[in-house]
């Protein structure tokens, strides 16, 4: 029997304080092939983000030690990961959130709560659109 290569479909680091959350994304999204890195503080994750360079992070906005958009802002005014997609998972259903997301350099905008199959769809537009 011949093993198949180790392919990932793509790393994706995922930020947000609940680690319930960062739990069940993980393990969905690596089942899915993706390779995850989590992070449950903003500055944490940030330093992740600089160290792995991935393909999509995943941001939630509100943390308690610093909220998504400032860790956006930080993440796209750094030439190391300005260029990394960046969406943003939310409680939150303001439009003016979403708009703050959106000005904050984010490239997607996800309600909680959301499907994973959702997220996986939403994943691989976002993969597809960066690897032309």
């Amino acid at each position: 029997m011949t093993e198949l290569p180790n392919m990932s479909q793509g790393i994706v680091l995922v930020i947000d304080d609940e680690p319930q959350i960062t739990e069940i994304i993980e393990a969905f999204l690596t089942n899915s092939g993706y390779e995850v890195h989590v992070s449950n503080v903003a500055t944490e994750g940030l330093r992740l983000a600089k160290q792995l360079k991935p393909d999509v992070i995943l941001l939630d906005i509100m943390m308690p030690d610093v909220d998504g958009y400032s860790l956006c802002n930080d993440l796209k005014s750094d030439n190391d990961t300005s260029n990394i997609p960046v969406v943003f998972l939310t409680g939150k259903d303001r439009n003016d959130d979403m708009g703050r997301s959106f000005k904050a350099g984010g490239d997607m905008f996800i309600k909680k709560p959301f499907s994973c199959e959702r997220l996986l769809e939403i994943l691989n537009i976002i993969l597809l659109s960066t690897k032309h």
